[in-house]
């Protein structure tokens, strides 16, 4: 199974920095018994191998070295390829750039890695034959991506950014059978490659009559970009200490104070 990070963003919600803003640190974790700052990415990362990957694809713009020296020899057990998007050209773009290492008969996991949310298991919850999402309930969903769904958790729209949603339940994450990727990818292509977000792409796929789910299992959910984010997910994390999984860390996942 694959992991697809797109890494590729310029992080201009939070810079200056002096590094990848996948690299921020927030937290920390124990290495051989020894401390250590935790990248923002390595979140991701983890949940994708709990979830099964054992392959990380790494798309990254020009000029994000420090990345591969980060993740050049793999991490926790899983390998680890890198990809370029050679200018931002949006999620889509980033996202189908793995296309060429992506077999039609292997699940795929997709997230972002400026980002943190619990539970720790949440790919677990996604089936592997269906473009599925795992969402979270969030206080100020115009922010995010809003999933709508139908009774039997079909995804009916997702409002992309709209200042009226018709949910309060996000994405966060996704995963789809590899042959869904190609399809997905091909339709993008025949569409001009005019979608930026992936929202806007599904949306079109279910008016041609495809199909996508939604499942209800996120916990919590910060967004990273940016600095109250980021005081958010430091806060969260407790300086290393096991994150708590409680209603009371719902009302905070805006990234706002």
């Amino acid at each position: 199974m694959w992991g697809v990070i797109p890494a590729a963003g310029r992080g201009s919600r939070i810079q200056p920095l002096a590094f990848s803003k996948e690299l921020l640190p927030v937290g920390s974790r124990h290495d051989g018994g020894h401390e250590r700052p935790c990248a923002v990415s390595e979140y991701l990362v983890e949940r994708m191998i709990a979830g099964g990957a054992h392959k990380l694809c790494f798309v990254i713009a020009p000029g994000k070295s420090d990345i591969m020296e980060y993740y050049g020899e793999g991490y926790g057990g899983a390998a680890a390829a890198f990809v370029v998007q050679p200018e931002a050209a949006g999620l889509c773009d980033a996202v189908f750039r793995a296309r060429h290492l992506i077999p039609a008969d292997e699940p795929v996991l997709v997230g972002l890695p400026d980002t943190v949310w619990f539970p720790l298991d949440g790919f677990a919850h996604l089936p592997d034959d269906r473009l599925s999402f795992l969402l979270f309930p969030v206080e100020t969903p115009e922010v995010f991506d809003a999933v709508v769904l139908d009774a039997q958790s079909r995804v009916l729209a997702i409002d992309v950014k709209s200042p009226t949603p018709r949910s309060n339940w996000i994405w966060g994450a996704f995963k789809m059978p590899g042959s869904l990727f190609h399809e997905l990818d091909a339709f993008w292509r025949a569409r001009g490659r005019r979608d930026e977000y992936f929202g806007t792409l599904v949306n079109a796929w279910i008016a041609q009559g495809g199909e996508a789910f939604g499942v209800t299992s996120g916990e919590t959910y910060v967004d990273v970009g940016t600095f109250p984010g980021y005081r958010i997910a430091v806060s969260l994390l407790g300086e290393g200490a096991p994150a708590p999984q409680t209603p009371a860390h719902k009302a905070t996942t805006d990234g706002r104070p």
